[in-house]
């Protein structure tokens, strides 16, 4: 979610947009809520007779969306002002609010999946992974809410929201996704939550992460040799040389490792989790250890429109439980990252080539990040020491 700073920048900035289409109208944001203001024909229970300046009660949640929205209705406004079509009827009868109001909750949230799946996508692949957030990271919580709604049928929304949020773990991934996924549909409904609803989210910092005992590269090694079949042995070597997810594997450019690169760079394409991004092996001498630029990936199936990013994940770890490999295959993914702690690589090139940003590249590999902080200026400290110890 934007900050209240950022919001007002942005608001500025479109102001500033429509007032050079001299549209006569301008945004302001009054709490949580946009409204638009301009000079406007009275109230039909206004004793005024002439236009004056005025506040249009949109009632839209002030948010990147909400903005968005904003505009649209701002150019629409405008248009019917020119042409004499404007009627404060079509933005003061309640019976909108109060149909939303009553309409049940299970068709507002259908309505809210419409929202996100008619947005525009760049191709079939985008499609099927926004069709996957949505399974995953949406529709799981919003049926809860229906659940809490139904048990305290008199619950406010908001509260319901709330209610539902904390009956997940403080420490879990699942409350930090549901406060994403809760609050995105409070917003598309125009309601109003707590101003620290963002904070219930919970502590989960991927204490698991920090916890595992990681396989050490040894292990990694003798278990990539245990792998009777080529092509799965080389999905196993990939994920361990660069920390990819599981499906990642199946959607890189290996062109240039392929055609010998000394740096064994290979590039995650954009229809993977996080996008495009370029990734270097560590270690570099696990490229000719685990023959990968001689190794072919299994044929599974991959064409997005037939299948999901999810499925194709689980059927690595499904090899991985067939083959008995004893760690999960994002051990591999988190043993890469401590080795670039190791080596030093900055935290932020680190997350870059994970692809995930640098808080949670930290919050990730914090103790093993405060390890090497503390570690280097311990040693830096040493040498500039120049006392000498009694003896």
């Amino acid at each position: 979610m934007a900050s209240p700073a950022a919001l007002d920048d942005a608001i500025a900035a479109l102001n500033t947009r429509l007032k050079a289409a001299r549209l006569g109208l301008q945004i302001e944001r009054r709490g949580d809520r946009l409204s638009l203001r301009g000079t406007l024909p009275p109230r039909p229970d206004s004793a005024k007779t002439r236009p004056h300046q005025q506040r249009i009660p949109l009632k839209l949640p002030a948010t990147p969306a909400g903005l968005k929205q904003i505009e649209r209705e701002a150019k629409v406004i405008a248009a019917q002002l020119i042409e004499r079509r404007f009627s404060w009827a079509n933005y003061l009868a309640p019976a909108a609010d109060c149909q939303q109001e009553t309409m049940p909750l299970a068709d507002r949230v259908a309505q809210f999946e419409a929202h996100l799946m008619a947005q525009p996508c760049a191709d079939v692949a985008a499609m099927a992974s926004r069709k996957t957030t949505w399974d995953k990271a949406y529709a799981p919580y919003l049926k809860k809410l229906l659940v809490q709604a139904e048990q305290q049928p008199r619950q406010p929304l908001e509260a319901a929201i709330v209610a539902t949020l904390e009956t997940l773990s403080p420490q879990s991934r699942s409350r930090q996704v549901a406060c994403t996924a809760l609050k995105a549909f409070a917003d598309f409904q125009g309601l109003a939550l707590p101003e620290n609803f963002e904070q219930l989210a919970g502590t989960y910092g991927n204490s698991k992460a920090q916890r595992r005992l990681l396989p050490s590269d040894e292990v990694i090694v003798e278990w990539c040799d245990r792998i009777p079949n080529p092509a799965w042995r080389y999905v196993y070597g990939v994920m361990a040389t660069y920390g990819l997810r599981n499906h990642e594997v199946f959607f890189c450019d290996y062109q240039d490792l392929l055609q010998g690169d000394p740096e064994g760079r290979i590039t995650v394409l954009e229809t993977t989790k996080t996008g495009l991004h370029d990734v270097w092996p560590f270690y570099p001498e696990w490229i000719e250890r685990f023959d990968l630029r001689q190794g072919a990936l299994p044929p599974i199936n991959t064409d997005l429109a037939q299948t999901t990013l999810q499925r194709i994940g689980q059927q690595v770890a499904i090899q991985f439980r067939r083959y008995g490999v004893p760690f999960s295959p994002y051990d591999l993914r988190h043993a890469w990252a401590v080795r670039t702690i190791h080596f030093g690589l900055p935290d932020t090139v680190a997350a870059r080539m994970m692809g995930h940003s640098v808080a949670i590249h930290n919050r990730t590999y914090h103790r093993w990040i405060t390890h090497r902080d503390q570690r280097t200026a311990v040693q830096a400290a040493l040498q500039r020491g120049t006392w000498q110890p009694p003896l």
